[in-house]
């Protein structure tokens, strides 16, 4: 954490940072918020459960829940600590436990990421027409975030509209055209080839269904809905220095997740650099209020998963360097 704040100031500060300030903002804590703001974290993992076992349903009609949820609180924790390669954990923990083709899980995976990307989009679209409808004068990041942004949006989503049709309609035509066009290939390495389609064409199969594809679209506004909650209770926990409606943290959320996924010029990404830009230059927070902020959405965004996470790991029998191997392996 402390790492986290040195960062944030060095990269901010046209000033002297003012540690007091900082260390203040965080006495000031009401922990009661902090305490409610736990609830919507843990039911935003529950829901994401809830979305893969509709990703499963023609694979198994039903999966267990519980270990949906505890495969889900374990892959976070290992892309806590292992970054990138810890993505790779979750669809294969849940491959194994609900005994179905790893592929399968790894598409899942990609219609999860699909999904999210297509929340956090609308929701960056709500934000800028929020922002631009009021006039408010934002800085030179902010401003080039609005500049960039509408297009952005309305090519990513329409992106994404396309790949989830396409994922829709032509999944399976597109297994049989490889299947064919590979045919020439050994025997052993066909049969190995022909597997691993059958098995990514299972793992799309549940878009197919309108029920299906209507529930997963409402599991992902809960999940959404979810953090956002969480944001909204850190924000009255911070209730001396932040003066947030809940419109005010979807514009938040909304501009942070687009931050977090491109690379700002002069600020790069990241979920606690951003954070801060936004807090300083949209809303007009103070630097050192605004990084203890940005580093408990940090701490609850991803640390505070890690001991439930290595709880379970050690109930199931597994260690870290399982779990390492796993997202080396599968990458």
């Amino acid at each position: 954490m402390a790492a986290v704040g040195i960062g944030l100031v060095w990269r901010f500060s046209p000033r002297v940072f003012d540690w007091r300030l900082a260390a203040a903002a965080l006495a000031g804590l009401d922990w009661r918020w902090v305490g409610v703001s736990l609830v919507p974290v843990a039911g935003s993992y529950y829901v994401r459960a809830l979305r893969w076992a509709v990703f499963l349903k023609p694979l198994k009609p039903r999966p267990s829940i519980r270990n949906l949820l505890s495969a889900t609180v374990i892959g976070f924790t290992a892309i806590t600590l292992f970054g990138r390669a810890g993505e790779f954990v979750r669809p294969y923990l849940i491959a194994v436990k609900e005994k179905v083709p790893f592929p399968s899980q790894l598409a899942a995976w990609l219609l999860e990421r699909i999904f999210d990307l297509l929340m956090a989009l609308l929701l960056f679209a709500f934000a800028m027409m929020r922002i631009t409808s009021t006039g408010v004068h934002v800085g030179p990041r902010i401003a080039w975030v609005l500049a960039a942004g509408g297009r952005f949006v309305a090519a990513s989503c329409l992106g994404l509209v396309v790949l989830l049709f396409a994922m829709r309609h032509f999944a399976e035509p597109v297994r049989r055209y490889l299947t064919h066009a590979i045919r020439f290939w050994p025997e052993r390495y066909f049969a190995r080839a022909e597997k691993l389609l059958v098995a990514c064409v299972q793992g799309v199969e549940s878009i197919r269904s309108d029920g299906a594809l209507l529930a997963i679209f409402l599991y992902s506004v809960l999940e959404w809905m979810l953090i956002a909650a969480c944001y909204w209770c850190l924000a009255r926990s911070f209730a001396a220095v932040l003066h947030f409606s809940f419109v005010d943290v979807l514009i938040f959320v909304g501009f942070i997740s687009f931050g977090a996924a491109v690379q700002i010029p002069g600020i790069g990404g990241g979920l606690q650099v951003v954070a801060v830009v936004v807090l300083t230059e949209l809303f007009r927070v103070r630097l050192e209020p605004a990084t203890s902020f940005a580093i408990l959405i940090w701490i609850l965004s991803f640390v505070v998963i890690v001991p439930v996470g290595l709880m379970l790991t050690l109930k199931e029998g597994l260690d870290w360097r399982s779990l390492r191997r796993m997202g080396r392996n599968e990458q």
